[in-house]
Protein backbone atom coordinates (compact mmCIF):
# COMPACT_ATOMS: atom_id res chain seq x y z
CA UNK A 1 0.00 0.00 0.00
CA UNK A 2 1.48 3.34 -0.93
CA UNK A 3 1.76 5.78 1.48
CA UNK A 4 0.74 9.43 0.76
CA UNK A 5 1.65 12.78 2.19
CA UNK A 6 -1.64 14.26 3.12
CA UNK A 7 -2.44 17.67 4.25
CA UNK A 8 -5.53 17.68 5.78
CA UNK A 9 -7.11 21.51 6.67
CA UNK A 10 -9.15 22.13 9.65
CA UNK A 11 -7.98 18.70 11.04
CA UNK A 12 -8.37 19.78 14.97
CA UNK A 13 -12.18 20.54 13.93
CA UNK A 14 -15.30 18.37 14.46
CA UNK A 15 -15.27 16.63 11.32
CA UNK A 16 -11.25 17.14 10.14
CA UNK A 17 -10.52 15.36 14.05
CA UNK A 18 -12.80 12.71 13.34
CA UNK A 19 -11.33 12.12 10.09
CA UNK A 20 -8.22 12.42 11.25
CA UNK A 21 -9.18 9.15 13.08
CA UNK A 22 -9.92 7.45 10.72
CA UNK A 23 -7.42 7.56 8.18
CA UNK A 24 -4.80 6.87 11.47
CA UNK A 25 -6.84 3.48 11.43
CA UNK A 26 -7.14 2.31 7.78
CA UNK A 27 -4.46 3.88 6.12
CA UNK A 28 -0.18 3.96 6.36
CA UNK A 29 -0.57 7.70 4.69
CA UNK A 30 1.54 10.46 6.84
CA UNK A 31 -0.48 13.50 7.61
CA UNK A 32 -0.19 17.11 8.23
CA UNK A 33 -2.93 18.68 9.81
CA UNK A 34 -3.11 22.38 9.69
CA UNK A 35 -5.79 24.26 11.64
CA UNK A 36 -5.90 27.73 12.76
CA UNK A 37 -7.14 26.77 16.57
CA UNK A 38 -9.84 29.53 16.04
CA UNK A 39 -12.79 28.78 18.19
CA UNK A 40 -14.11 25.88 16.37
CA UNK A 41 -10.82 23.90 16.32
CA UNK A 42 -9.30 22.53 19.72
CA UNK A 43 -6.45 20.37 19.84
CA UNK A 44 -7.90 18.15 23.10
CA UNK A 45 -10.00 16.78 19.63
CA UNK A 46 -6.35 14.96 18.21
CA UNK A 47 -6.00 13.26 21.57
CA UNK A 48 -4.34 10.24 20.76
CA UNK A 49 -3.81 11.22 17.19
CA UNK A 50 -0.46 13.36 16.83
CA UNK A 51 3.20 12.12 17.70
CA UNK A 52 5.46 10.27 16.53
CA UNK A 53 3.03 7.36 15.48
CA UNK A 54 0.17 9.79 14.50
CA UNK A 55 0.24 12.96 12.69
CA UNK A 56 1.78 15.70 12.70
CA UNK A 57 0.43 18.93 13.55
CA UNK A 58 0.54 22.58 11.91
CA UNK A 59 -0.80 25.69 13.47
CA UNK A 60 -1.68 28.10 10.42
CA UNK A 61 -4.21 30.02 8.30
CA UNK A 62 -5.03 28.86 5.48
CA UNK A 63 -5.49 32.71 3.96
CA UNK A 64 -1.94 33.49 4.65
CA UNK A 65 -0.20 32.42 0.65
CA UNK A 66 3.26 32.73 1.88
CA UNK A 67 2.66 30.35 4.48
CA UNK A 68 0.65 27.83 2.23
CA UNK A 69 3.25 28.21 -0.74
CA UNK A 70 6.12 27.37 1.84
CA UNK A 71 4.55 23.94 3.01
CA UNK A 72 3.48 22.63 -0.44
CA UNK A 73 6.93 23.35 -1.28
CA UNK A 74 8.69 21.90 2.11
CA UNK A 75 6.24 18.70 2.41
CA UNK A 76 5.48 18.13 -1.10
CA UNK A 77 1.60 16.85 0.00
CA UNK A 78 0.36 14.58 -3.23
CA UNK A 79 -3.12 14.91 -0.98
CA UNK A 80 -4.82 17.59 0.19
CA UNK A 81 -8.21 17.10 2.30
CA UNK A 82 -9.90 20.46 2.62
CA UNK A 83 -12.20 20.85 5.44
CA UNK A 84 -10.97 23.76 6.60
CA UNK A 85 -13.76 26.50 6.83
CA UNK A 86 -16.14 29.55 8.92
CA UNK A 87 -19.55 27.13 9.47
CA UNK A 88 -21.47 28.57 11.91
CA UNK A 89 -24.33 30.60 10.09
CA UNK A 90 -25.44 32.46 12.63
CA UNK A 91 -21.69 34.40 13.15
CA UNK A 92 -22.16 34.54 8.97
CA UNK A 93 -24.59 36.93 9.66
CA UNK A 94 -23.15 38.95 11.93
CA UNK A 95 -19.72 38.69 10.68
CA UNK A 96 -19.59 37.66 6.97
CA UNK A 97 -15.90 38.61 6.19
CA UNK A 98 -14.54 36.08 7.94
CA UNK A 99 -16.41 33.91 5.75
CA UNK A 100 -15.29 35.31 2.64
CA UNK A 101 -11.52 35.31 3.50
CA UNK A 102 -11.43 31.77 5.21
CA UNK A 103 -14.13 29.61 2.36
CA UNK A 104 -13.29 31.53 -0.91
CA UNK A 105 -9.64 32.96 -0.79
CA UNK A 106 -8.43 30.30 1.86
CA UNK A 107 -9.58 27.38 -0.55
CA UNK A 108 -7.93 29.37 -3.58
CA UNK A 109 -4.46 29.51 -2.20
CA UNK A 110 -5.01 25.50 -1.47
CA UNK A 111 -5.77 25.10 -5.26
CA UNK A 112 -3.28 27.16 -6.69
CA UNK A 113 -0.28 25.92 -4.63
CA UNK A 114 -1.39 22.07 -5.23
CA UNK A 115 -1.80 23.38 -8.96
CA UNK A 116 1.80 24.82 -8.70
CA UNK A 117 3.20 21.67 -7.32
CA UNK A 118 1.79 19.04 -8.67
CA UNK A 119 1.38 19.59 -12.57
CA UNK A 120 3.82 21.07 -15.53
CA UNK A 121 0.88 23.35 -16.64
CA UNK A 122 -3.02 22.86 -17.78
CA UNK A 123 -3.75 19.13 -17.62
CA UNK A 124 -0.41 17.96 -17.82
CA UNK A 125 0.35 16.26 -14.06
CA UNK A 126 3.83 15.54 -12.87
CA UNK A 127 5.46 12.19 -13.41
CA UNK A 128 5.83 12.01 -9.36
CA UNK A 129 2.13 13.65 -8.70
CA UNK A 130 -0.02 11.01 -11.14
CA UNK A 131 -2.17 9.84 -8.21
CA UNK A 132 -2.55 13.73 -6.64
CA UNK A 133 -6.06 14.34 -5.05
CA UNK A 134 -8.01 17.20 -4.00
CA UNK A 135 -10.77 16.23 -1.98
CA UNK A 136 -13.08 19.35 -1.28
CA UNK A 137 -15.36 18.72 1.60
CA UNK A 138 -18.54 21.06 0.92
CA UNK A 139 -21.84 20.93 2.85
CA UNK A 140 -25.67 20.49 1.06
CA UNK A 141 -26.36 24.44 2.39
CA UNK A 142 -25.10 25.36 -1.02
CA UNK A 143 -28.32 24.18 -3.05
CA UNK A 144 -30.64 26.67 -0.82
CA UNK A 145 -34.38 25.16 0.68
CA UNK A 146 -36.39 22.41 -0.46
CA UNK A 147 -40.37 22.37 0.51
CA UNK A 148 -41.83 19.62 2.45
CA UNK A 149 -41.16 16.85 -0.57
CA UNK A 150 -38.06 16.44 -2.92
CA UNK A 151 -34.68 16.07 -2.17
CA UNK A 152 -30.51 17.51 -3.32
CA UNK A 153 -29.18 15.81 -5.82
CA UNK A 154 -25.70 16.48 -7.78
CA UNK A 155 -27.53 18.40 -10.58
CA UNK A 156 -29.79 20.82 -8.04
CA UNK A 157 -28.80 24.12 -8.97
CA UNK A 158 -27.11 26.08 -6.42
CA UNK A 159 -29.03 28.55 -4.46
CA UNK A 160 -27.17 29.64 -1.39
CA UNK A 161 -29.09 31.88 0.98
CA UNK A 162 -26.49 32.78 4.09
CA UNK A 163 -23.31 34.64 3.60
CA UNK A 164 -21.65 31.14 4.86
CA UNK A 165 -23.35 28.84 2.39
CA UNK A 166 -22.88 31.67 -0.38
CA UNK A 167 -19.29 31.75 1.04
CA UNK A 168 -18.70 27.39 0.58
CA UNK A 169 -20.92 27.25 -3.34
CA UNK A 170 -18.35 29.81 -4.30
CA UNK A 171 -15.51 28.07 -3.21
CA UNK A 172 -17.28 24.94 -5.04
CA UNK A 173 -17.12 26.77 -8.11
CA UNK A 174 -13.72 27.43 -7.96
CA UNK A 175 -12.74 23.95 -7.16
CA UNK A 176 -14.44 23.13 -10.07
CA UNK A 177 -13.15 25.83 -12.05
CA UNK A 178 -9.37 24.25 -11.94
CA UNK A 179 -10.38 21.11 -12.77
CA UNK A 180 -12.49 22.02 -16.08
CA UNK A 181 -9.38 24.46 -17.05
CA UNK A 182 -6.21 23.16 -15.48
CA UNK A 183 -7.18 19.40 -15.34
CA UNK A 184 -6.28 19.53 -11.68
CA UNK A 185 -7.54 16.15 -9.46
CA UNK A 186 -10.24 17.16 -7.58
CA UNK A 187 -13.38 15.33 -5.83
CA UNK A 188 -16.05 17.18 -3.93
CA UNK A 189 -18.22 15.69 -1.26
CA UNK A 190 -21.65 17.77 -0.05
CA UNK A 191 -22.70 16.52 3.01
CA UNK A 192 -26.05 17.04 5.21
CA UNK A 193 -26.00 18.38 8.78
CA UNK A 194 -23.18 16.53 10.83
CA UNK A 195 -23.35 15.05 14.71
CA UNK A 196 -21.37 13.71 16.86
CA UNK A 197 -17.73 13.08 19.31
CA UNK A 198 -15.97 16.80 18.86
CA UNK A 199 -18.56 19.27 17.21
CA UNK A 200 -18.24 22.56 18.94
CA UNK A 201 -20.57 23.39 21.62
CA UNK A 202 -22.63 26.47 19.75
CA UNK A 203 -23.50 24.06 17.67
CA UNK A 204 -27.70 22.98 17.39
CA UNK A 205 -27.19 19.06 19.06
CA UNK A 206 -24.33 20.16 22.10
CA UNK A 207 -26.06 23.48 22.78
CA UNK A 208 -29.29 21.13 23.45
CA UNK A 209 -26.81 19.13 25.61
CA UNK A 210 -25.21 21.48 27.24
CA UNK A 211 -28.93 23.83 28.22
CA UNK A 212 -30.42 20.43 28.94
CA UNK A 213 -27.73 19.65 32.09
CA UNK A 214 -27.50 22.76 33.01
CA UNK A 215 -30.69 23.39 33.87
CA UNK A 216 -31.12 26.79 31.28
CA UNK A 217 -33.82 27.27 28.93
CA UNK A 218 -33.47 25.08 25.62
CA UNK A 219 -33.62 27.72 22.34
CA UNK A 220 -35.29 26.28 19.32
CA UNK A 221 -35.87 28.64 16.43
CA UNK A 222 -39.49 29.30 15.36
CA UNK A 223 -41.94 26.50 15.24
CA UNK A 224 -38.81 24.19 15.50
CA UNK A 225 -40.58 22.64 12.56
CA UNK A 226 -37.27 23.52 10.20
CA UNK A 227 -35.87 19.93 9.00
CA UNK A 228 -32.59 18.95 8.67
CA UNK A 229 -30.84 15.40 7.03
CA UNK A 230 -28.60 14.39 10.01
CA UNK A 231 -25.66 12.31 9.57
CA UNK A 232 -23.53 10.46 11.88
CA UNK A 233 -19.75 12.43 12.02
CA UNK A 234 -18.19 9.09 11.27
CA UNK A 235 -20.17 7.53 8.48
CA UNK A 236 -19.42 11.10 6.66
CA UNK A 237 -15.61 10.78 6.96
CA UNK A 238 -16.02 6.96 5.81
CA UNK A 239 -17.55 8.61 2.71
CA UNK A 240 -15.05 10.97 2.40
CA UNK A 241 -12.47 8.23 2.38
CA UNK A 242 -13.95 6.51 -0.10
CA UNK A 243 -14.76 9.67 -2.49
CA UNK A 244 -10.87 10.23 -2.32
CA UNK A 245 -9.67 6.83 -3.15
CA UNK A 246 -11.98 5.56 -5.59
CA UNK A 247 -14.11 8.90 -6.62
CA UNK A 248 -13.94 9.96 -10.15
CA UNK A 249 -12.31 13.10 -10.77
CA UNK A 250 -14.31 16.19 -11.14
CA UNK A 251 -17.39 15.16 -9.99
CA UNK A 252 -19.54 16.20 -6.87
CA UNK A 253 -20.78 13.40 -4.61
CA UNK A 254 -23.54 13.79 -2.44
CA UNK A 255 -23.36 12.29 1.06
CA UNK A 256 -26.67 12.28 3.42
CA UNK A 257 -27.70 9.88 6.28
CA UNK A 258 -31.14 9.77 4.80
CA UNK A 259 -32.62 11.00 8.40
CA UNK A 260 -35.02 13.70 7.91
CA UNK A 261 -36.00 14.64 11.54
CA UNK A 262 -37.71 18.23 12.60
CA UNK A 263 -35.69 20.54 14.85
CA UNK A 264 -38.15 19.74 17.82
CA UNK A 265 -37.82 16.49 17.18
CA UNK A 266 -34.32 16.89 17.72
CA UNK A 267 -34.52 18.67 21.03
CA UNK A 268 -37.38 16.08 22.49
CA UNK A 269 -35.28 13.34 21.65
CA UNK A 270 -31.72 14.49 23.57
CA UNK A 271 -34.53 15.64 26.17
CA UNK A 272 -35.90 11.73 26.41
CA UNK A 273 -32.45 9.98 26.42
CA UNK A 274 -30.95 12.32 28.72
CA UNK A 275 -34.46 11.57 31.29
CA UNK A 276 -33.25 7.94 30.86
CA UNK A 277 -29.24 8.58 30.86
CA UNK A 278 -29.26 11.26 33.56
CA UNK A 279 -32.58 12.01 35.31
CA UNK A 280 -33.48 15.12 36.85
CA UNK A 281 -35.59 13.55 39.76
CA UNK A 282 -38.80 11.52 39.11
CA UNK A 283 -41.43 14.24 38.13
CA UNK A 284 -39.71 16.35 35.87
CA UNK A 285 -38.33 16.08 32.16
CA UNK A 286 -35.57 18.30 30.26
CA UNK A 287 -38.71 18.49 27.85
CA UNK A 288 -39.57 21.65 30.39
CA UNK A 289 -36.85 23.64 29.85
CA UNK A 290 -37.59 23.96 26.41
CA UNK A 291 -38.60 27.67 24.95
CA UNK A 292 -39.26 28.72 21.57
CA UNK A 293 -36.97 31.87 20.14
CA UNK A 294 -37.11 34.51 17.36
CA UNK A 295 -36.36 32.63 14.19
CA UNK A 296 -32.85 33.58 12.41
CA UNK A 297 -33.17 35.56 9.04
CA UNK A 298 -33.39 33.53 6.11
CA UNK A 299 -33.75 30.61 8.19
CA UNK A 300 -33.97 27.49 5.55
CA UNK A 301 -37.26 25.64 6.01
CA UNK A 302 -35.23 21.85 4.86
CA UNK A 303 -32.43 20.47 3.57
CA UNK A 304 -32.32 16.60 2.72
CA UNK A 305 -29.99 14.83 0.30
CA UNK A 306 -30.37 12.19 -2.32
CA UNK A 307 -27.18 9.73 -1.57
CA UNK A 308 -27.63 7.69 -4.51
CA UNK A 309 -24.63 8.47 -6.07
CA UNK A 310 -21.97 7.80 -4.06
CA UNK A 311 -24.08 4.49 -2.61
CA UNK A 312 -24.45 3.45 -6.07
CA UNK A 313 -21.34 4.30 -7.65
CA UNK A 314 -18.78 3.99 -4.28
CA UNK A 315 -20.93 1.36 -1.87
CA UNK A 316 -21.27 3.77 0.59
CA UNK A 317 -23.94 3.62 2.86
CA UNK A 318 -25.05 5.37 6.17
CA UNK A 319 -24.20 2.90 9.01
CA UNK A 320 -26.00 4.94 11.72
CA UNK A 321 -29.45 6.00 11.96
CA UNK A 322 -30.25 9.31 13.92
CA UNK A 323 -31.90 7.09 16.93
CA UNK A 324 -28.80 5.02 17.54
CA UNK A 325 -26.33 8.04 16.48
CA UNK A 326 -27.80 10.58 18.66
CA UNK A 327 -27.42 7.94 21.72
CA UNK A 328 -24.32 7.62 20.90
CA UNK A 329 -23.36 11.09 20.53
CA UNK A 330 -25.13 11.89 24.36
CA UNK A 331 -22.98 9.25 26.01
CA UNK A 332 -19.66 10.97 24.49
CA UNK A 333 -20.71 13.87 25.45
CA UNK A 334 -22.04 12.98 29.38
CA UNK A 335 -18.30 11.74 29.45
CA UNK A 336 -16.30 14.53 28.12
CA UNK A 337 -18.62 17.66 29.92
CA UNK A 338 -16.06 19.58 29.78
CA UNK A 339 -16.06 19.49 26.09
CA UNK A 340 -19.65 21.54 26.59
CA UNK A 341 -18.20 24.77 29.19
Amino acid sequence: MRSNKVLLTGGAGFIGSNYVQLALANTQDKIYVLDKLTYAGNLKNLEGCLGEKGATFIEGDICNEKFIKSLFETHKFNQVIHFAAESHVDNSITGPAAFIETNIVGTFHLLQNAYKLWMEGPHKLKDDFKDARFLHVSTDEVYGTLGETGLFTEETPYAPNSPYSASKASSDFIVRSYFHTYGLPVVTTNCSNNYGPNQHKEKLIPTIIRKAISGQDIPIYGDGKNVRDWLYVWDHCKGIQLALENGKLGETYNIGGRNERQNLYIAHTICDLLDALQPKDETASYRDQIRFVTDRPGHDFRYAIDASKIEDELGWSAEENFESGIRKTIEWYLQHKERLL
